[in-house]
């Protein structure tokens, strides 16, 4: 008797749940619809860059790095495997020179793939 009711009970719910469809997103089939807030990939304006560091010191999740030899030489590494899109690199950033866009950053197997160089100053010679 009480199996009864419990099919009596479940029945009518999963045949309401199978008749409505699916309720997530269909990504991997379509495109995604990001939102308009979405904050992705960090990008830079390599020309407006000086090195200063402070994007990289302010990075809660250690997702930038930098190199540098001398005052005017460096390099700019970005991690977007640690990155947690939290745009404080940006608000940082004294001369505008980083911000967050709404790309989306793609999985990959092989964690290398994902550094990104954003910056590499090299010594002139005079």
């Amino acid at each position: 008797m009480r199996c009864l009711e419990s099919i009596a009970y479940l029945f009518p719910r999963i045949w309401r749940t199978l008749a409505r469809g699916p309720q997530t997103v269909a990504y991997p089939l379509s495109p995604i619809d990001l939102p308009a807030g979405y904050r992705g990939r960090v990008h830079i304006r390599a020309e407006l860059c000086r090195g200063c560091g402070l994007c990289v010191r302010d990075c809660p999740a250690f997702g930038l790095e930098l190199e540098r030899e001398d005052r005017e030489t460096f390099r700019l590494i970005y991690h977007p495997d640690r990155c947690a899109y939290c745009g404080q690199c940006e608000e940082s950033c004294n001369f505008g020179a980083i911000y967050l866009d709404n790309d989306f950053v793609h999985g990959t197997f092989n964690r290398e793939a994902l550094i990104e160089v954003l910056v590499d100053r090299k010594r002139t010679n005079k």
